[in-house]
């Protein structure tokens, strides 16, 4: 590798991005990773701007997460929601009082003007990442769940019915005339990418609300730097998240070779778990067989490693 190229851009959504975001950011000096989080999940309740995967990210590189749950702060209290719940308001998606302050501080900062970027950069500098973190995008882009019950707004479909309605399609309102954030694509022009890592989230829910914005997946296929993918299935499951029901309702199959299908046209390399090897092979991509289950931080740690050894010799060959 060369000792110019030192830059990590990875691409996430939630809980299993920021594990391996995590991983990233205690393998390399975190000044040279930053982490661009989906924003189709953001929403409007309670009168709030609420970023779940950004917050996720944001809350799991600061090491303030709760362990149990993978998203919101740990040692939370829920004093508001039980109040709410006490005058009748609605408690479906629940916000802890401690995880309510940052709701708050965005909602107040977005209505005075400020950018997305910025106020998700300020934010991580006060809680102590090092790392940058950035949305996809500032211009709102909502993700939307066409199901049995026609079309959802994503946390509809994901918290207030708990993914129970058939999944028949997606589509990300606004994505039309939204363009990445100042920067994201300052981040994908680099000169010094190392790699671009396509963490190990959901693809239809996570990864392609990031992938369809303007410029970007054209980004991807002409990047100097190895753009790595892992997988999100691990022995026909999804560690967490409604990945595998998807998958089956949509028809397809749940394996890592019908994730990596779908990245194939931008990837170099795919990094998949040792059981989901066997027979794999994606034309023109180099697959990489490890433990991809991410249970502890040394196991982050691993994979981090493994993606970036690959990139590695990919750069080199």
């Amino acid at each position: 590798m060369s000792r110019g190229r030192r830059t990590v851009l990875a691409l996430s959504g939630g809980i299993g991005g920021a594990k391996l975001a995590l991983g990233l950011s205690l393998v390399l000096d975190p000044a040279n990773l930053v982490v661009v989080a989906n924003t189709g999940d953001d929403f409007q309740h309670l009168g709030l701007s609420i970023s779940p995967d950004i917050d996720t990210v944001m809350y799991t590189l600061a090491g303030i997460n709760n362990p149990v749950t993978g998203w919101g702060r740990r040692d939370e209290t829920w004093r508001f929601m039980e109040a709410l719940e006490q005058l009748g308001g609605e408690t479906w998606f629940r916000l802890g009082d401690t995880d309510l302050a940052t709701n708050m501080e965005r909602t107040r900062r977005l209505t005075a003007g400020d950018t997305l970027s910025d106020i998700t950069a300020d934010f991580c500098r006060r809680l102590g990442v090092r790392c940058r973190v950035l949305p996809m995008s500032d211009v709102v882009v909502r993700t939307r769940v066409k199901t049995g019950q026609g079309w959802l707004d994503f946390q509809d479909y994901f918290v207030r019915y708990q993914c129970a309605p058939v999944v028949e399609d997606f589509s990300f309102a606004g994505v039309e005339s939204a363009t990445p954030s100042r920067g994201f694509l300052a981040a994908l022009a680099d000169p010094a990418l190392r790699a671009i890592v396509i963490c190990p989230s959901n693809p239809f829910i996570s990864i392609d609300p990031i992938l369809s914005l303007r410029g970007v997946r054209d980004a991807l296929r002409t990047s100097a730097a190895p753009v790595i993918a892992v997988s999100p299935i691990i022995g026909g499951q999804a560690v967490k998240g409604p990945t595998a029901k998807m998958m089956r309702e949509l028809g397809l199959s749940v394996t890592a070779a019908t994730v990596g299908e779908r990245y194939a046209d931008f990837v170099d390399g795919y990094v998949v778990d040792d059981r989901d090897a066997v027979g794999l092979s994606l034309p023109g991509v180099e697959i990489r067989a490890t433990k991809t289950l991410m249970q502890t931080l040394d196991d982050r740690k691993h994979l981090a490693r493994a993606v970036l050894d690959l990139a590695d010799e990919l750069s080199a060959s």
